[in-house]
């Protein structure tokens, strides 16, 4: 990991941070690393903890752990210490942590992030006869599920839930979207926020510029990319190391997504989500493909890399069904 792929790991923490409430701060443009002082610890320091603490108007110290739960196990990083009043100090270690990543992932298949963060939690909803709500109201169940939750229990203790989000203005937009593009206008928005109803055609049109197709194409190329492969005679084996800190980032924090989405009941995090993997995907497919080129012969390098981008396809394909989104794998 280089300094700027650390820079960039503690910056997307700030980020995760800022939208799962647990810190309320401005996030910064960028975040400094610096190598450690002789007799300092670790191999890198950050001061970020201290540069939020005043608008977060909390302890710089509480700041930094906020942080450091949300980097520790990141790949390429050891191990996270707070020292002083509020500095991150990272070691950085030899060992594959993106490895394990796609290892789990592999071994979890489309539940991976999939957990007990809520287990023990009744929740009874209370149905609100509204097509947006409706909407909302399914996919948080199978959020809560998913994490646990004991959804439709009946006791005195539980919570009843009322989900409310914004109605949508468009009460003909399965009709006219089909139910994959509607599902999607109606959750990319957080439920206190107006869906973007207007102009959701674009949502049927297989463009970059649509963000639903963004991440089902990316899927359906993971999936390409695996037929491809077994033509070519090998298989995903994550091998050697892959240099990708950003997609590896990202699928290391999708449980940490998945379970927020639905302790706040707020599904537009996982649609969030998938477009950030979607897009990491594809900057990692154009800088280094999982494919031999010409007469390359395939080796550990592409048998990891298709590892990788095998991991990124189970991740959006788990987190469009969890939206009651379809993965075609071929579009």
């Amino acid at each position: 990991m280089t300094p700027a792929d650390l820079s960039r790991t503690v910056l997307h923490a700030v980020r995760r941070a800022v939208d799962e409430n647990a810190l309320r701060a401005p996030v910064p443009a960028r975040v400094r690393v610096e190598r450690t002082r002789p007799g300092g610890r670790g191999d890198y320091a950050c001061a970020v903890a201290l540069q939020l603490a005043g608008p977060a108007a909390l302890p710089a110290g509480e700041v930094a752990e906020i942080l450091r739960e949300r980097v520790q196990g990141a790949p390429g990083i050891d191990g996270v210490e707070v020292t002083g009043p509020g500095f991150l100090n990272f070691t950085l270690g030899d060992s594959d942590g993106l490895a394990a990543v796609v290892r789990v992932v592999g071994g979890c298949g489309t539940e991976y992030g999939h957990g007990d963060a809520l287990a023990g939690a009744p929740v009874s909803f209370v149905p609100v006869d509204e097509p947006r709500a409706r909407v909302v109201t399914g996919t948080v169940e199978r959020l809560l599920r998913a994490q646990g939750a004991d959804v439709g229990a009946r006791t005195e203790d539980g919570e009843a839930l009322y989900v409310v989000p914004v109605p949508a203005e468009d009460r003909d937009l399965f009709t006219r979207l089909g139910s994959d593009a509607a599902r999607w206008a109606l959750l990319r928005a957080a439920p206190h926020d107006r869906a973007r109803c207007t102009g959701s055609d674009e949502l049927l049109v297989q463009q970059e510029s649509n963000p639903l197709f963004r991440v089902r194409y990316a899927y359906a190329r993971t999936r390409a990319l695996s037929r491809n492969a077994r033509q070519l005679g090998f298989r995903a084996e994550y091998e050697e190391s892959v240099d990708a800190p950003a997609l590896g980032a990202l699928l290391a924090d999708h449980p940490g997504v998945l379970a927020a989405a639905a302790r706040h009941r707020e599904p537009d995090r996982v649609a969030r989500q998938l477009e950030a993997v979607a897009q990491a995907f594809f900057d990692f497919h154009d800088s280094a493909g999982p494919l031999p080129v010409g007469d390359e012969k395939p080796s550990a390098a592409h048998r990891s890399r298709l590892a990788l981008a095998e991991a990124a396809g189970t991740v959006l394909a788990g987190g469009l069904s969890l939206l009651g989104i379809s993965a075609p794998e071929v579009l």
